[in-house]
């Protein structure tokens, strides 16, 4: 773990740094990514699952942790304050300390005024890999997604209701004709997602999809949205039931286990979700399919 804890202590030279006018003060991930020997995607999803929180929101909990005390003294001009921490205004500065603190600059500074510190992170190795991790990895020819799209807030944990009230409006006959355009493997009524914003915050937005994986652009006049997908090597990680907690956590075991024990790293490429049916077409489990390469 010794990459991610100097990539931390880079994190923490480069805010010192600004605070001390001696740079910007500006975090460069793709700097932070060369340090873990991996890619700028890969390494914000791996940060993600290892701390718990995106790499903006770390950055933004220590800034805001370390100004607090240059705000508690109110020897200084909120402008001033904000330059030094890497903000344009000090409106900007304001929101982002209230986001952190739960308290603006003026109520930090009354008597009794409670405030919220992070703490630099420290990774380290714990023993976890108790239980396998079954998986398998196959390679797919170029197919085409074509079903039904919509941008939508992303929730890390529990429900989606956004994903549920499309799911309603489309209704089963609409599925049932998505589901008809399969040709290819995963089969069925995809769940898809792509186009995330670029921490995936909780809240934040992406394009969730209905689709199916076939070989044939979608007939004009469906309706339906077509998204080309070129060939790539899959890994495909089973859940072994399919509630939604046990589903949701399979995004976890990729990126908290499989990839740090796996020479591959994920390509920015939509990520699918297939429900897999019993013998009497009742849900039983779900496959996640992932896009991945060996890391050079």
């Amino acid at each position: 773990m010794d990459p991610w804890n100097q990539a931390v202590a880079h994190i923490e030279r480069d805010i010192a740094d600004g605070a001390a006018h001696r740079t910007t003060g500006k975090i460069d991930v793709a700097a932070l990514a060369r340090i873990t020997l991996t890619s700028e995607h890969h390494f914000r999803r791996m940060f993600s699952v290892l701390a718990g929180m995106p790499v903006s929101e770390y950055v933004r909990r220590r800034r805001m942790t370390i100004a607090a005390s240059a705000v508690l003294t109110g020897h200084e001009p909120l402008q001033d304050i904000a330059t030094r921490f890497g903000y344009t205004s000090a409106d900007a500065f304001s929101r982002a300390f209230t986001a952190v603190h739960g308290t603006g600059p003026t109520g930090a500074r009354r008597t009794g005024a409670v405030l919220r510190s992070q703490p630099p992170l420290r990774f380290s190795l714990s023993v976890k890999g108790t239980t396998q991790v079954d998986y398998r990895l196959t390679d797919e020819a170029p197919f085409t997604l074509v079903g039904q799209r919509r941008t939508m807030p992303l929730v890390h944990h529990g429900p989606n209701p956004d994903i549920e009230h499309f799911r309603e409006q489309l209704g089963l006959d609409a599925l049932e004709d998505i589901s008809a355009l399969s040709t290819r493997t995963p089969s069925g009524v995809l769940a898809v997602s792509t186009e995330f914003t670029e921490d995936r915050d909780d809240g934040s937005t992406f394009e969730f999809w209905y689709a199916a994986a076939t070989d044939h652009p979608p007939a004009p006049g469906t309706g339906h949205d077509a998204l080309p997908v070129p060939a790539h090597t899959w890994l495909v990680l089973s859940s072994h039931t399919a509630r939604t907690d046990e589903v949701q956590q399979l995004w976890a075991q990729a990126y908290g286990e499989w990839f740090p024990a796996n020479p591959h790293q994920p390509l920015p490429a939509p990520e699918l979700l297939a429900t897999v049916l019993d013998d009497d077409g009742r849900p039983d489990h779900a496959e996640l399919w992932l896009a991945v390469a060996p890391t050079p």
